[in-house]
């Protein structure tokens, strides 16, 4: 078990609109003071999804949006800077290989298809083979997200294809209680952490909504690390709404204390995923 937690925080995501959650932070001006506070609560590693503020803030993968945000939380924040290869659920997938264009230290990368809500989630195989091959090549980490156990299968098929991603770890997120995917609850990730492959190095978990808190606390007891933020949780409690990223880092980074495995610094998160160091000196 790690005597510390990596705290990743999701901020923005694809799905909510600024208008339903105006303190979503969307512009990049509030996505790195977003990631400023963040670091400082605790969090080592940020997972992006970028906005166009200038489209009504709906998601986007415009390049040169994308590069700009990375070279701007890499010279704000010593957090690692994570893409979402993800986009949203309407992108293609052509557009979404394009993500790695921004050079980031780590990228998402999602081992299955699932349904989303009223929508679904294409990651067809070829996708997932290509994303894994060409983020070796230009010596970008993976995060491999996993939404259902049939996912579990799938990264084990990508390893023994195409050998350990580059840096050599392997670092996987379990991303429960969407609906379509697997549940929040504690005996589904229990189910998912058994099945691990053995290559698997570290892994995290996050609970959408009312699984924030029960997956978290399940994730510390079984040596797990964290992933919390607006993109999975709206609510810090009932009836009360999120207004910043910080305070669900704040209480994640109290339940690690609590638990005896305080937030990782970001130089021992660098460590642990094996990130390329592209800040400058």
């Amino acid at each position: 078990m790690s005597a510390s937690t990596l705290i990743k925080v999701a901020p923005t995501g694809a799905e909510t609109a600024k208008a339903d959650a105006p303190q979503l932070p969307t512009t990049l001006e509030e996505l790195v003071e977003t990631a400023r506070r963040c670091q400082e609560a605790g969090a080592g590693l940020i997972h992006v999804h970028v906005r166009d503020p200038e489209a009504g803030h709906t998601p986007t993968l415009d390049p040169v949006r994308l590069k700009d945000t990375v070279q701007a939380l890499r010279e704000a924040t010593d957090l690692v800077v994570q893409l979402s290869t993800g986009g949203s659920v309407h992108d293609p997938l052509e557009s979404r290989l394009t993500v790695l264009d921004a050079e980031p230290d780590s990228c998402s990368l999602t081992c299955g298809t699932v349904n989303f809500g009223d929508d679904v989630f294409l990651n067809p195989y070829p996708f997932m083979s290509d994303l894994y091959v060409q983020a070796q090549e230009r010596e970008v980490v993976p995060e491999f997200e996993l939404f259902d156990l049939g996912h579990v299968a799938a990264l084990r098929r990508l390893i023994d294809q195409h050998g350990l991603p580059y840096g050599g770890k392997v670092h996987v997120d379990f991303v429960t209680g969407v609906p379509g995917g697997m549940p929040g609850t504690v005996p589904a990730l229990v189910a998912g952490v058994q099945a691990l492959p053995e290559e698997v190095t570290s892994w995290s978990a996050t609970g959408i909504g009312r699984a924030h808190l029960p997956v978290a606390a399940a994730a510390l007891a079984m040596g797990g690390h964290l992933r919390v933020g607006m993109e999975d949780n709206l609510m810090y409690a009932r009836g009360q709404q999120v207004q910043h990223n910080a305070e669900l880092v704040e209480r994640a980074a109290g339940l690690a204390t609590t638990m005896q495995r305080p937030p990782m610094a970001t130089q021992d998160v660098r460590a642990l995923l094996g990130v390329k160091d592209r800040r400058a000196r």
